[in-house]
């Protein structure tokens, strides 16, 4: 009887602390309300990621051919646009990140040159070797070194199966950009999985949203609520790394914590959006999926407004 009750405070005392540990990582602000509050992004005289960005994608647990496909395929149209020529397109969006360019010292009165990204390397990792609970202190330190055997040229992107939780994900954030504590800090980013991680929060707006919230629910895309949900968190995330890579970069200053592109306008995806309703956007006739960029390969997104710094508000396709 006593080691059961022993046994059993430990296991309770364990899940405190992993709560605790998820919970303490706040959002990008819960005060902020994309809906009436005003942007400011600011340059704060760091860089921003140029020219040729270099990708490398480890996916941690059985993360699937539909998420995999749907990210690489999300990834290829930012400088590959459908042949078909359908609008509005990945690229146009895309346009808008690049134009950040213009926002740093010295740029020119021209047109932002072109930022492409690039997938150079990817990594499965089915043997859970990590555990499912990956902290950003013990865990993902060591899978970046995995990942990119010391090559910082490249950005590496962990990306959870469904079963798989990582610190600081969940409140307020799906996907995040951050940086190493290593002596030399390098950026990364992660992507949760919403299927069975708060999906209310992040597999919103293809599931209901918390209750009191009004709004339809779209139907995903690619047919796969998952695979299209970590696309929206990604796009936010690596807008946030290109724009704000060392975090003294381009950003908007929040009482929490600072803002990227498409943090300042969480929860927009088409005109008349408003709390628990995503706004207007396209509807595939044959599929019912609901998109508002055609990509590569005859692929359709659903990707988040962001901060346009020509016209200093949210912008979406």
């Amino acid at each position: 009887m006593g080691s059961s009750f022993s046994l059993s405070t430990c296991l309770l005392a364990l899940a405190l602390t992993v709560s605790l540990l998820f919970t303490s990582s706040s959002g990008h602000g819960h005060s902020w309300d994309p809906y009436t509050d005003k942007a400011k992004m600011i340059h704060h005289d760091g860089p921003m990621l140029t020219g040729k960005v270099k990708l490398a994608l480890m996916w941690y647990g059985d993360c699937g051919k539909d998420i995999k496909n749907t990210m690489r395929n999300f990834i290829k149209s930012l400088d590959l646009p459908g042949k078909d020529h359908l609008q509005p397109q990945v690229t146009r969006w895309w346009e808008v990140v690049e134009s950040y360019q213009a926002m740093m010292p010295g740029a020119k009165p021209r047109k932002s040159p072109k930022i492409k990204v690039k997938v150079v390397k990817q990594l499965t990792n089915k043997s859970y070797k990590h555990g499912k609970v990956l902290t950003l202190q013990a865990h993902i330190p060591i899978l970046i070194e995995e990942l990119t055997k010391g090559d910082t040229s490249v950005i590496p992107v962990i990306v959870a199966a469904r079963d798989v939780s990582i610190q600081g994900l969940c409140n307020g954030k799906c996907a995040d950009h951050l940086l190493t504590e290593d002596p030399k800090p390098r950026p990364y980013i992660i992507v949760g999985n919403p299927e069975t991680e708060c999906p209310e929060e992040c597999g919103w707006p293809f599931v209901p949203a918390k209750p009191g919230s009004k709004g339809p629910v779209l139907k995903p895309p690619s047919g796969n609520m998952a695979a299209d949900a970590m696309v929206i968190a990604f796009a936010s995330a690596l807008a946030d790394a290109i724009t704000n890579p060392m975090e003294n970069g381009i950003y908007h200053e929040n009482s929490a914590t600072p803002m990227g592109p498409a943090a300042v306008c969480k929860g927009i995806f088409g005109p008349g959006a408003a709390p628990g309703n995503p706004g207007k956007v396209q509807t595939d006739p044959k599929t019912g999926g609901n998109f508002n960029a055609h990509g590569n390969n005859r692929k359709r997104f659903l990707l988040p407004a962001i901060w346009n710094p020509a016209t200093k508000a949210c912008w979406t396709l």
